[in-house]
């Protein structure tokens, strides 16, 4: 089985996995990634197909929405990964992108690293800001049923991987945690420059939110 076929049947086994996935974390998310990693990679000395594949995979079975549990996520790409003959040694750096890609509130630093996990991770961070990003952040607050925003309830920036993973904080508190944060966190010069793109695209955001919600315009 030649690479583009195993890309292409994984790309098949993506979109169903993730089928009823919710919005922001579905095919269309995982597409922008692979889109956005093949971007960053022509400028990066990287394995393409192990950059294709990180990206295809780096989702497929979030944390977030398996109680936590974050073997579920190598596991399934391991056994499809296996199913297409994948040569073990790329296996073994899939999951490697797929065990390091994730912020996890930020504290935890990486146990592996290779100019193709920062690829992907690079991929994926762009899609948490920007227009995307705000979009997907309001989704998923609505689909757990945060409220939007509470002035009474200050972002928390010491938070641990733990409290991170089960935080219940409004919506707008998130780009304070997270989002604001990763344009100073990307990996490569490329990332870096369409980093500064969305962030200052999501300040614009903010400062509107705010003179709305407190009647100024």
């Amino acid at each position: 089985m030649n690479v583009q076929q195993i890309i292409d049947n994984t790309i098949t086994f993506v979109k169903a996995t993730l089928k009823c996935a919710e919005g922001g974390h579905d095919w269309f998310h995982i597409e922008r990634v692979y889109k956005n990693a093949l971007l960053i990679a022509k400028n990066e000395s990287v394995d393409g197909f192990v950059v294709a594949l990180g990206a295809l995979l780096h989702d497929i079975a979030d944390s977030k929405f398996h109680n936590g549990d974050e073997s579920v996520g190598p596991k399934v790409a391991t056994d499809f990964l296996k199913s297409q003959d994948v040569d073990e040694g790329v296996i073994a750096h899939v999951v490697q992108i797929i065990n390091n890609i994730s912020f996890k509130g930020g504290k935890v630093a990486r146990t592996f690293s290779s100019k193709e996990l920062d690829v992907v991770q690079d991929a994926d961070r762009l899609d948490a800001i920007g227009a995307i990003g705000i979009a997907r952040t309001f989704n998923y607050g609505g689909f757990k049923n945060r409220a939007i925003y509470s002035p009474d309830i200050a972002p928390n920036l010491t938070m641990t991987k733990e409290e991170y993973k089960s935080s219940t904080a409004p919506t707008i508190n998130h780009f304070y945690e997270k989002l604001l944060l990763l344009k100073d966190k990307m990996n490569t010069k490329t990332g870096q420059h369409l980093a500064q793109q969305r962030h200052n695209y999501m300040e614009q955001f903010l400062e509107q939110f705010y003179k709305e919600w407190n009647g100024e315009l």
